[in-house]
């Protein structure tokens, strides 16, 4: 049997791995970082060095079937519905999927460590931060802009809406939704889902719209 010295070294250069992971993830203020990260790794080495190792003494005995590749394989199962929970829809438009996958493999890590595999996983977890961050800078992606909410209420007007959709383009904004809905003292409230580029501020966005039409009741949420 394993010395439990190392195997409390594998624990901890689970944790170190599945803090590098969640640095790189909370940099970018996703919902899973440092501390989902570090629990995902060490849970998973810990259930691997339990299957490897915790049934050592019954193994092989007059009876008793001991599949020890049970354990790991359900960890892949669990920590799906983890990643899962970190997956939302806004406006009908999906995301945290990145962060889910990364969760998942996370895992795959912290499997690599406790069984032993360190190059593996030291390897995988620099190749984890590496993609996430060149596909993150260096890709076109407008999934890497943050889904905004906001609405206003202005003076009814049916050219008002294409004033505001030509406000969206100049700003870059990646219109996702666009709705409109009459009140009954002739003004008009209008409600925008979009992707808004982080250089631009909510004042910067007030103050386009603002120019084409008297906005009041002015609101945003990101």
């Amino acid at each position: 049997m394993q010395n439990e010295f190392t195997l409390l070294l594998r624990l901890a250069l689970a944790v170190v791995c599945g803090a590098a992971i969640g640095f790189e993830r909370s940099k970018r203020q996703k919902e899973a970082g440092i501390r989902t990260h570090i629990m995902v790794t060490l849970g998973a080495a810990l259930l691997v060095i339990v299957s490897k190792y915790g049934f050592i003494d019954v193994a092989g005995a007059p009876g008793i079937n001991v599949d020890v590749s049970r354990m790991a394989a359900n960890i892949i199962t669990g920590v799906s519905f983890l990643g899962a929970g970190v997956i939302f829809t806004r406006g009908g438009y999906v995301n945290g999927l990145t962060t889910a996958s990364g969760i998942w493999t996370t895992a795959g890590v912290g499997c690599a460590v406790g069984a032993g595999m360190y190059i593996i996983g030291i390897c995988a977890t620099l190749m984890i931060i590496v993609i996430q961050i060149i596909l993150h800078c260096s890709l076109p992606n407008p999934e890497n802009m943050p889904i905004a909410e906001f609405s206003f209420r202005t003076e009814y007007n049916i050219d008002v809406v294409g004033d505001v959709k030509e406000c969206m383009n100049k700003l870059s904004i990646n219109t996702l939704r666009l709705s409109v809905k009459k009140k009954k003292d002739d003004t008009m409230n209008i409600e925008i889902i979009a992707r808004v580029p982080q250089n631009i501020s909510p004042e910067k966005i007030f103050d386009s719209i603002n120019e084409r039409c008297t906005v009041s009741e002015f609101s945003i949420k990101i």
